[in-house]
């Protein structure tokens, strides 16, 4: 993109100061903002100071409308180095700013930009004659017809680097060129037939009272007057019918909430319910085990002598010195235990070994290496990816690895999977998604 500096001090005039009529035409452009606001005409200025010299801004504009407008120099200078619509050195007669955003390049703008280049030279450079000057710029707003380039104040869109040498070729000789698409497309339609809303009844006004007019035709049938009908004893019985209950009172099932209950002088929660909250069951919450009976209310816990409320449970036992245990983990699967259970063997097989320890090295620490293959077999492996949690990376890590069928991955022992988990980075990764498991059922499906 462009780089943002003012031209060598060399290339700078001593002064400026805008003509009589441009002074003019400023402080009407000030004039459009109230009192100690006059710094919000500091783009049109500016730009009308680079139009009259030339096509680009020197520093004595820049300072010279900051001095009009009551702003430090550095804020308009911040301002003009900002757009790209400001050139800061001089320019060719004719200035050519190529839009190199994602629509543009993704339709050609990368083909001019090496034409240019070929052509004029590094953007910033003005041709020996004084001619064409290029940049690469930021979206100009014309991504229905990309490829674009705006050259002074006019866009020229669809471009191709012939084209585009074309245009050059006509602005150097003086001759008259076509503003806009290249291509004969009109405004931002469609590239080549239109062929879209060409259906005559959408602008001629037939399809306005349409849906109406079937009904008013006695003879389309019974169905469209039973339909009217049907239509019209609803509308006076419901009048709303996307809105039932608007304006009228409905009658709804009063909730049971514990508020509505103390309302009407009962408890808040139905016994029935403190006595579910209360079964001394099974909870399979806790993989199966018994659920100790748990009392209604903390006096009777007093009345056994059993510690009540925060001081009952296991911690009550121990030390103030002591870490507390560990809650039982609840709802984990068989994956996520042993993933946990891999974790934390690996993690203190790793801590063992040296900072700069290779992949390979950490592997061979928790694991065994896995049997690979020189080749998939037949010269057609399988599509790993297939298997959730193996990515194009992974699968050509694997494959680097000698694995390429599904049966091979089916067949890992323990060992195995820790050895391939530490290598890959990820250790657990494996159990918690089941390469295993999802391996075997891809081979079953494929020996079918």
């Amino acid at each position: 993109m462009a780089n943002r500096r003012l031209a060598p001090a060399a290339e700078q005039p001593e002064s400026f100061a805008f003509t009589p009529d441009n002074a003019e035409w400023a402080q009407g452009q000030i004039a459009k903002y109230p009192e100690g606001r006059q710094a919000s005409a500091v783009i049109p200025l500016l730009w009308k100071a680079q139009e009259q010299n030339g096509g680009w801004l020197p520093r004595a504009a820049i300072e010279a409308v900051a001095d009009q407008l009551g702003m430090p120099h550095i804020r308009v200078l911040e301002v003009a180095t900002f757009y790209t619509m400001f050139a800061l050195e001089p320019v060719g007669r004719y200035w050519i700013q190529v839009c190199g955003t994602v629509p543009c390049d993704s339709c050609g703008s990368r083909e001019l930009k090496a034409m240019l280049h070929e052509r004029l030279g590094p953007p910033g450079h003005v041709s020996p004659d004084g001619t064409f000057s290029w940049l690469e710029v930021e979206c100009l707003g014309a991504c229905c017809n990309a490829p674009m380039a705006q050259i002074n104040h006019d866009y020229f869109e669809d471009l191709t680097p012939e084209s585009l040498g074309r245009l050059m070729d006509d602005l150097a000789a003086g001759r008259p060129v076509k503003v806009g698409s290249q291509t004969g497309r009109t405004s931002s339609e469609p590239q080549g037939a239109v062929n879209t809303l060409q259906d005559p009844s959408l602008f001629d006004g037939s399809r306005i009272g349409a849906w109406r007019k079937r009904f008013e035709n006695g003879g389309e049938g019974e169905a469209a007057n039973d339909e009217a009908a049907s239509s019209e004893q609803r509308a006076a019985s419901d009048p709303k019918p996307a809105r039932p209950d608007a304006g009228r009172a409905v009658e709804r099932p009063v909730t049971d909430a514990p508020a509505q209950r103390v309302a009407e002088g009962e408890t808040p929660v139905k016994p029935e319910d403190r006595a579910d909250a209360a079964d001394g069951g099974r909870s399979t919450a806790q993989h199966g085990e018994a659920r100790p009976t748990v009392r209604a209310e903390p006096s009777e816990r007093v009345a056994a002598d059993e510690p009540a409320a925060a001081e009952a449970g296991a911690q009550s036992a121990l030390k103030r010195d002591e870490p507390p245990p560990q809650p039982a983990a609840s709802g984990a699967s068989e994956g996520e235990i042993a993933a946990e259970a891999e974790e934390s063997r690996i993690e203190a097989k790793l801590a063992e070994l040296p900072k700069d320890a290779s992949p390979e090295q950490k592997a061979d620490a928790v694991g065994t290496r896995p049997t690979g293959l020189d080749a998939a077999r037949a010269g057609q492996p399988d599509a790993l990816t297939r298997i959730k949690g193996i990515g194009p990376g992974n699968e050509r890590r694997l494959h680097a690895l000698g694995i390429y069928h599904f049966d091979q991955i089916a067949a890992w022992t323990r060992d195995e999977i820790a050895w391939v988990g530490t290598y890959l980075a990820f250790p657990g990764r494996i159990d918690r998604e089941d390469w295993v498991g999802q391996a075997r059922a891809l081979t079953k499906s494929l020996s079918r």
